[in-house]
């Protein structure tokens, strides 16, 4: 992730070390942290805490370069893309004191529309029925990097930046890892929130399961013609849902599903013929679209690792599971995965235990299965329940959203789930 902040500053964990006649031996560091960008920097803000008061010791290598220019005035772009951040992930970040600079440039999410096109019924939720300003909020992805990073350039941790996990052996009490920058790290507790880019899991043998959606996902920053009103839609087609999420005035981002190889034709369209097309396909209930900036197409699978704990290895994030877009609960389930393994670093530091430790993993493995399962179920079903073509399950789709918009205790539990308040 490009976000502005130095590659490089000194602190307790970046200092040389060298062995007698000058050879270069390995630094020990508690945490290692694969991956910088937005769920990596959130664990380490999140390890704020033991890092200053418990001297914990925490390495981030990152392979992409960060710019430079932290405190340079924040330019929110049209053609930014940005995430969904359910109350509950607002609220860890409160912990962790960045929600106020984050807020500054969030689009609260106070109503979400569910609907099928072409068939009647619909299931509405809103925070004013839960007694919450807002169910979630919409944040640009360069202003969320730019407050982690902010808060990061307060803290001690040694940033390896551009750099590479060349090697990584296990070793007794954790991993040896090589750089692409000459460094070498012994590591107690390896973190990987890489996304898996970096191909460390395959080099450990840790598989993946793969399930192709056949689908890709459209995204584009889309013009209104009228104010949202901070309201959120999911609109089920025949080719594939379509999201709105509201940003600043009158700007939404928008994820339009495709079957595999039919977006390319509308890449290819130009702005007025392709807000005619998103205009017939999703109706006219959020007004006429009217501007659409620049567009970018992501296949689609859920991929779950078959392994998120090894001895001294954590996998968090788009490495662990990677998740179809639809409900919006990609990041958030991520940020319960960087918050449950410090709770158990936490409590396992109490025991008297390390960072990487049998215990701490599988504390931390315990706390994150039945959350990690539900949402992969509940995702999963969601775009596999849409996604049948049939007459007759459409009609009882309708039927399920209007009987859900009429029970109310049960569209709240819904609604609190999402929220990332329930598990």
């Amino acid at each position: 992730m490009n976000q502005p902040r130095s590659s490089a500053r000194p602190g307790r964990a970046s200092e040389p070390e060298t062995a007698p006649g000058g050879a270069r031996t390995p630094r020990r560091v508690d945490i290692a942290i694969v991956g910088g960008g937005l769920v990596g920097a959130s664990l380490a803000c999140a390890l704020a805490p033991l890092i200053e008061r418990a001297g914990l010791s925490v390495a981030v290598i990152e392979a992409a370069p960060l710019l430079e220019g932290t405190d340079a005035p924040f330019q929110p772009s049209f053609d930014a893309r940005a995430s969904a951040i359910a109350q509950g992930s607002a609220d860890h970040f409160a912990d962790m004191g960045l929600w106020q600079a984050m807020a500054e440039h969030a689009a609260p999410i106070r109503r979400i529309h569910i609907s099928e096109r072409g068939r009647f019924g619909a299931t509405r939720l809103s925070g004013e029925e839960l007694g919450v300003a807002a169910l979630g909020h919409v944040i640009p992805n360069g202003w969320m990097g730019r407050v982690l990073h902010r808060r990061l350039a307060e803290l001690p941790i040694a940033w390896h930046c551009p750099a590479r996990v060349e090697e990584i052996v296990p070793v007794a009490n954790g991993h040896a890892l090589t750089l692409s920058d000459g460094k070498r790290l012994g590591v107690g507790l390896t973190v990987l929130a890489d996304g898996g880019r970096s191909g460390l899991k395959e080099r450990l043998g840790i598989e993946s399961d793969r399930h192709p959606y056949d689908q890709v996902a459209l995204i584009a920053s889309v013009e209104l013609s009228r104010p949202h009103g901070g309201e959120a839609w999911e609109r089920f087609t025949a080719e594939g849902p379509i999201a709105l999420l509201p940003l600043s005035g009158q700007a939404m981002e928008l994820v339009w599903t495709h079957p595999l190889g039919a977006e390319q034709r509308r890449m290819a369209l130009g702005d007025g013929d392709f807000l005619a097309e998103l205009q017939r396909a999703f109706g006219d209930r959020a007004g006429r679209f009217r501007r659409v900036g620049s567009r970018h197409a992501y296949p689609l699978s859920l991929v779950t690792a078959r392994e998120t704990t090894r001895p001294g290895l954590a996998v968090l994030g788009n490495a662990a599971h990677a998740l179809h877009p639809v409900a919006g609960q990609g990041f958030n389930l991520a940020l319960r995965g960087v918050m449950d393994l410090v709770t158990a670093m936490q409590a396992g530091r109490e025991r008297g235990e390390a960072p990487g430790s049998a215990g701490v993993l599988a504390d931390f493995e315990a706390r994150r299965h039945a959350d990690r399962r539900n949402v992969i179920r509940f995702s999963d079903g969601l775009v596999r329940l849409f996604g049948i073509d049939s007459a007759l399950l459409s009609r009882a789709r309708a039927a399920g959203l209007v009987g859900l918009n009429l029970a109310g205790p049960l569209r709240r539990g819904l609604a609190r789930r999402a929220m990332g308040l329930e598990r």
